[in-house]
């Protein structure tokens, strides 16, 4: 996407969506799909520095292949905390690292591993003139190929073989030598932001319990936020001080990581519908979350734009689905500090660029007819919202589309009202 973001004045070069949100003074597309996020993580297998995706369902059914363990073992609780709601992750291995080898080959990925891999080699029962070259992670066997000579066998998920070397038995012969990499840098984070840029996703993930590092996300999402137009929430950990509605910051450490709970929030933030909230939502992940707050603790961390899990009787749960902002202007309110109001408002500018970039951009004459056709798709488009009860009932007559200052641009109006989820009761019962 080549323009987007906010606008003061129509002075726009680049084409695209310019879409402003601002508070009311105070006197037919499709929606798109929600449950994306985008993770950073040190890892001991996988493609260094590269982004790849994971579904829920490849997680379930091939954890091993792509991150190197069985999806069980407690290497993988971060992961197994993002897919108690995730759809996909869009992932990003930081580290690097020594690849493993032995005589036969070496390890698809560096990591330490690689050492879990092992060649066992045995002639073919029915052909001596043959091997069995079988291929061993974690001690199960991934992968078997008969060939006559190395120079036949075929590259698997796990390893890339030396096509030179001279195949003889063996009962089982270790891969050896590798390592994960050294410590993560900034840089290493500054090229997975640069890497993601161009991606769709609802929830951007920070792990670090580094400030400098929680700068860097904040800066990016502001960013694409405010310039490019690209809408989404970054959850990171301790950094309430972003006193913005694009920054979620998890208040609560866990006894395992400091930082853990980062991954569940986004997961759970990621997956959460454009008409729902995950206030009051019950923890459900394996961390030992760390919630004994005073009534007093939580009320100045809601004030301070902290994002706070507490206990509920034996449940540990949401106690409001709220973002860092908690500075209010004119056009930015107390409402933008709600994640349900930002949800809905992100989704509106996310779905009108894409309706616009896909079907007017370049396509659709700048003519009354024109500008009557994308008007009658915005107002379709917020009916279908109001339907689902995240917004108000749409007033067409309130929703207008006019030509802009320049023959290219046109100038809608747009006015809604995002429904958010009962949270607070008040009730007086008259006794007679």
């Amino acid at each position: 996407m080549l323009g987007g973001g906010n606008f003061t004045i129509q002075n726009k070069v680049f084409p695209g969506a310019y879409i402003n949100f601002v508070s009311t003074a105070s006197v037919g597309t499709a929606m798109g799909n929600r449950g994306v996020a985008a993770v950073p993580m040190v890892l001991g297998w996988g493609p260094e520095k590269e982004i790849f995706e994971v579904t829920a369902e490849d997680f379930q059914k091939n954890c091993k292949e792509i991150f190197g363990y069985a999806m069980d073992d407690m290497a993988m609780l971060p992961v197994r905390e993002l897919f108690k709601n995730l759809t996909k992750g869009i992932f990003y291995r930081l580290n690097g690292g020594v690849y493993g080898a032995n005589d036969y080959g070496t390890a698809k990925y560096s990591g330490k591993q690689g050492n879990s891999l092992m060649t066992v080699i045995q002639k073919n029962v029915d052909d001596e003139t043959k091997f069995d070259v079988k291929t061993l992670f974690g001690g199960k066997e991934v992968d078997s190929q008969t060939v006559t000579e190395a120079k036949e066998l075929k590259d698997n998920s796990y390893v890339i073989f030396k096509k030179d070397a001279s195949l003889a038995e063996t009962a089982g012969l270790s891969f050896t030598g590798g390592t994960n990499g050294t410590d993560v840098t900034g840089e290493d984070y500054a090229g997975f932001l640069e890497k993601i840029e161009s991606l769709s996703f609802q929830i951007l993930c920070c792990p670090s319990a580094d400030d400098t590092v929680k700068a860097l996300f904040t800066a990016f999402t502001k960013r694409m936020r405010d310039e490019s137009g690209v809408k989404f929430q970054t959850v990171l950990y301790r950094y309430s001080k972003a006193d913005y509605e694009g920054v979620i910051s998890v208040e609560n450490e866990t006894e395992e990581s400091a930082a853990g709970l980062v991954y569940w929030v986004t997961g759970a933030e990621a997956a959460c519908a454009v008409n729902k909230t995950i206030e009051n939502k019950s923890y459900d992940g394996e961390y030992t979350v760390k919630a004994s707050y005073t009534q007093a603790q939580l009320a100045d961390a809601m004030k301070a734009g902290k994002f706070m899990l507490h206990k509920v009787g034996s449940e540990i749960r949401v106690l409001t689905d709220r973002n860092t902002l908690f500075t209010y202007t004119e056009e930015k309110g107390e409402d933008f500090s709600n994640n349900q109001t930002v949800r809905v408002l992100d989704q509106i500018g996310n779905d009108i660029a894409s309706l616009f970039n896909t079907r007017y951009l370049g396509k659709i004459s700048n003519d009354d007819a024109g500008r009557v056709s994308l008007w009658n798709d915005i107002v379709t488009y917020g009916k279908q919202l109001a339907v689902l009860r995240a917004i108000e009932a749409v007033n067409a007559e309130e929703v207008t589309v006019e030509k802009g200052e320049g023959k290219r641009s046109v100038v809608v109006n747009f006015p809604v009202k995002p429904i958010n989820s009962m949270s607070i009761l008040y009730m007086t019962v008259v006794v007679s």
